[in-house]
């Protein structure tokens, strides 16, 4: 009996000695869980772990993605050449196999990279998830599809009015005093140039919209710096694009008009938010 009591003394008196020792060891009374600091943080390196599997994964459904189209390929070429055909040039040549190679790779990774997007879109949106406000998550969940289907018709309006119209009137200028024989390399990559970009410009409208409902941009900040975004806008326009005039023309002007268009709906936004909640406007 005394060595008992003894015991428990020595019991009682190691745990007032440590208090919040159940909390530090993770488990509270009963035996029950209790979620302590460590575990709900991540580690820098966890995160990158983190980070580093969800790429993988993305980088997976590419390297299917980029077989299926390899694999489809000539379909994709004959279905892309029509602008060629209506201006009157017929097929275009290759100068050598390595050239087909390098044209079939250029189309099936194009495809690839549109098909892989939404793919790539929603596993950023798993990375960030965990640090959003329930209210943040849903937001940016919904603008994974649109982003995806923005990005298409930005791709379709490059395709069906701006580079044909671009080529066209390229062709006909060089035919005054050249005779003009276009490589597939050439067309192809000079189509790439242009309907890619207008497919990732297009973005611009949803990504001003998804940062003024957050409350990170505001009308009044763009407004500002539309100067230095339109000289930003003709510099990139001149990277992308061939080194012509036509061709930066055909590229600038949308995306000015699409920083405008961005410009009033992150005003109709702010404003929406201020009518439903004057006290915070981006708080709906």
């Amino acid at each position: 009996m005394p060595a008992r009591r003894a015991c428990k003394a020595v019991a009682v008196q190691s745990g007032a000695a440590r208090p919040g020792a159940e909390a530090a060891s993770g488990f509270g009374e009963g035996g029950s869980r209790v979620d302590t600091p460590r575990d709900e943080a991540k580690t820098f390196v966890e995160h990158l772990a983190e980070l580093r599997k969800l790429l993988i994964q993305t980088l997976v459904v590419f390297i299917v993605a980029l077989g299926v189209s390899f694999y489809y390929a000539d379909r994709i070429l004959h279905r892309l050449e029509v602008p060629m055909v209506r201006a009157g040039l017929g097929r275009p040549m290759v100068l050598g196999a390595g050239e087909v190679v390098h044209v079939y790779l250029l189309l099936a990774g194009a495809v690839a990279v549109g098909i892989t997007l939404p793919v790539f879109l929603f596993q950023m949106w798993r990375f960030v998830a965990p640090g959003l406000t329930p209210r943040e998550r849903r937001i940016a969940l919904a603008y994974v599809p649109a982003a995806f289907f923005i990005f298409l018709a930005g791709v379709a309006f490059g395709y069906f009015f701006i580079f044909p119209t671009v080529f066209r009137f390229l062709i006909r200028l060089g035919a005054q005093e050249f005779n003009v024989q276009v490589t597939a390399g050439n067309y192809f990559g000079f189509m790439m140039n242009i309907v890619v970009p207008l497919g990732l410009i297009f973005e611009l409208p949803l990504v001003v919209m998804f940062l003024t409902r957050l409350g990170v941009l505001k009308p009044a900040f763009l407004s500002n710096m539309r100067k230095y975004a339109y000289l930003a806008l003709v510099i990139f326009g001149a990277m992308i694009t061939p080194p012509d005039f036509v061709s930066h023309l055909s590229v600038t002007i949308p995306m000015i008009l699409l920083y405008e268009l961005s410009v009033a709906i992150s005003r109709w936004v702010w404003k929406r938010g201020q009518r439903e909640n004057p006290e915070n406007p981006v708080a709906n």
